[in-house]
């Protein structure tokens, strides 16, 4: 596969990533595990989170009521992989409060599409 233009690639993810979000706006279940690769991990600060633990949390439903994504910025880690970094302020289900942090998640490009293949957060300093 060959590279995409820098401006594609972060356009690319960056669509990917919102549907990943709007997956936990919905409570989109499947949205959700069509986006995430079967070894998908993430790193949380609860802990790993494998793929079942990702689509789990919306087993009762929506779990963020809104989000919003700044910063974005893509990076080629090769010609099928990227990383997509950037700055979340969401509000979780049943929060009077937002929330920030900082996103960092690698896609691997396959001939399907773009699948997460790993994610980490980390809440953002008050």
């Amino acid at each position: 596969m060959t590279s995409l233009p820098a401006d594609h690639l972060l356009r690319d993810l960056t669509s990917c990533e919102r549907q990943v979000w709007d997956a936990l706006v919905q409570g989109d279940a499947a949205a959700d595990a069509a986006l995430l690769c079967e070894s998908f991990l993430g790193v949380y600060g609860t802990g790993f989170a494998g793929k079942a633990d990702h689509t789990g949390q919306l087993e009762h439903g929506p779990t963020v009521q809104t989000y919003e994504l700044s910063q974005l910025t893509a990076r080629a880690l090769g010609p099928e992989y990227a990383v997509l970094s950037y700055h979340a302020r969401f509000q979780r289900c049943g929060h009077l409060t937002a929330e920030d942090m900082y996103v960092s998640s690698i896609w691997q490009r396959t001939d399907n599409g773009w699948v997460n293949i790993f994610s980490q957060d980390t809440a953002a300093a008050t």
